[in-house]
């Protein structure tokens, strides 16, 4: 049993070379082919936009004239046109057909645009038009976004001022503040050439830009495209399309692992076939001189050094291992001192080892526990529910405005706002660990009383995040801005750990969105 264990050890130590090289191999290789399928699968993406923005060009020229009638007016009369917010495509239909009785009460036999211009239909009819030709182009444009897989489709027509520009066709649906139940038409927003670059060449140059406008918010990080709109030969505003840079980053992760898959196939019948060779040619030696020893051991007769000499063969390594190992038998009682001494060693070895490995749980920055660490206490959490033990709940924060911050006043003051996000997360759930799993987001798990009061301490949470922001003797890094959504554990709705954590993503996540909605 002895002889096995060391000949099986030694070979699961060429094992876990191996295992390293195929590690460090695949990571290169992975580098290597997301760099170059990340350049193939931007391309596409690019051309994927382009032809969008044209489908969308092509679908607004169909109806051009009528196009060119309603952005005149809405932009001249937006607050007296009233959408509401929540229309679907029948209301838009319903809207059709006020407008074409109207029309046709006041204009029998007759043509909008043929034989009655624009400009001699009463207010009443000319509002009329404005709402179904709105409902009508915001609808396709919010079909576009859903068939295409987009985040964000948008239509934007300069005001001529600055760098202002009207949103008259917006995919995100806002309410009014002074009416919340109807759209904000034709906002205005500046967009600085410094963040709208690639905006504002297709706008003066009239045709379609190479390249997107990145941005980074509390959407993630994003890609812009846009388009110039011409009816008529007149160009009237910019087609934007949005694409999140996960869903961007995803098909190109796929296609990698793809590769690394088939990589990893003939490294893996390579290494085996390696390893077999290695166990036949030299681990055997080692294990047949391991046995003679092992002889030694139990019988204590130093003839067996006569006999370990009889198998020195071949002039590698092994064979001078062999011959070493009979001069040591002849001289054990000198050894023995020296392996007590080693002993003494490996104790001092494995505590650093335990030292080491608890350090690794840690995070640098913070001091609290890291991925890592939070890795294992899911492990914890999985078996806690196999034993039927399921009263937990898991908190998610994300410090808000940390790469802004690290732009605009460096990256030790980003920092210095991720501790302070960390201390705040640790001083209001103070019976819970806290592990920071990414930059700047962190975990909370919740149990006992941390676990009974979670409501009640994220409106603390909240409070204390509202008390710093309105904190003007506070420099910006230090008034920090986080979001917090939390979940707990629910049999009927999950199924692991897993599912907890993607819920209390998914909240806060929905808290960032309302945090933004109340900035604007």
């Amino acid at each position: 049993m002895k002889t096995n264990a060391k000949g099986g050890g030694l070979l699961a130590k060429f094992g876990v070379i191996f295992l390293l090289f195929l590690i460090v191999t695949l990571v290169v290789s992975g580098f290597a082919t997301y760099e170059n399928q990340k350049q193939i699968y931007q391309a596409q993406q690019e051309e994927k936009l382009l032809q969008i923005a044209d489908y969308l060009e092509l679908v607004v020229q169909a109806r051009g004239s009528d196009f060119a009638m309603y952005q005149a007016y809405i932009l001249e009369h937006c607050e007296e046109v009233d959408i509401p917010i929540d229309f679907d495509e029948a209301d838009m239909l319903e809207a059709r057909r006020t407008f074409e009785t109207l029309f046709a009460q006041s204009y029998p036999g007759r043509t909008l645009g043929v034989d009655v211009a624009f400009d001699e239909l009463s207010p009443e009819i000319q509002n009329a038009f404005a709402v179904w030709q709105h409902e009508y182009f915001l609808l396709l444009f919010e079909q576009a976004r859903d068939t295409f897989g987009l985040i964000y489709v948008y239509y934007v027509v300069p005001t001529g001022e600055g760098y202002d520009v009207y949103y008259v066709l917006d995919a995100l649906r806002e309410g009014r503040e002074s009416s919340p139940g109807f759209l904000d038409l034709c906002g205005v927003w500046e967009q600085v050439p410094e963040r709208h670059e690639k905006e504002w060449e297709a706008w003066e140059t009239g045709a379609a830009p190479s390249g997107y406008d990145t941005f980074d918010n509390e959407y993630g990080r994003t890609y812009a495209w846009y388009s110039p709109l011409y009816v008529g030969g007149e160009k009237l505003g910019l087609i934007g399309c949005e694409l999140e840079l996960a869903d961007y980053n995803q098909a190109i992760i796929h296609n990698t692992l793809h590769q690394l898959g088939s990589i990893a196939l003939v490294l893996l019948i390579a290494i085996s076939l390696t390893m077999w060779l290695i166990n036949r040619l030299y681990i055997s030696k080692v294990r047949k001189l391991s046995d003679q020893i092992g002889s030694y051991a139990q019988d204590k007769d130093a003839a067996i050094a006569v006999e370990i000499e009889k198998n020195m063969r071949g002039g590698d390594e092994i064979a001078t291992l062999t011959g070493q190992t009979s001069a040591m038998i002849l001289e054990l009682d000198n050894y023995m001192r020296s392996l007590v001494e080693t002993t003494e060693e490996l104790s001092h070895t494995r505590k650093e080892a335990a030292a080491m490995s608890e350090l690794a749980k840690k995070d640098a920055l913070t001091g609290v526990r890291n991925r890592n660490a939070y890795e294992g206490e899911v492990r914890r959490l999985k078996k806690q529910l196999r034993d039927g033990m399921t009263e937990f709940g898991i908190a998610v924060v994300d410090l808000n405005y940390l790469k802004r911050i690290n732009d605009t006043y460096g990256h030790e003051q980003g920092n210095i706002a991720i501790r302070r996000c960390c201390g705040l997360i640790c001083d209001v759930f103070a019976h819970s660990p806290v592990f920071r799993i990414g930059g700047d987001e962190f975990a909370v798990i919740l149990e006992n009383h941390d676990y009974i009061n979670v409501k009640a301490l994220v409106r603390e949470f909240n409070a204390r995040l509202d008390a710093l922001q309105r904190n003007a003797s506070l420099m910006a890094w230090e008034r920090i801005s986080a979001a917090i959504g939390y979940a707990l554990y629910d049999p009927a709705r999950d199924d692991s750990v897993s599912n907890v954590f993607k819920r209390a993503d998914r909240a806060m996540y929905s808290r960032k969105l309302e945090m933004k909605a109340a900035r604007r």
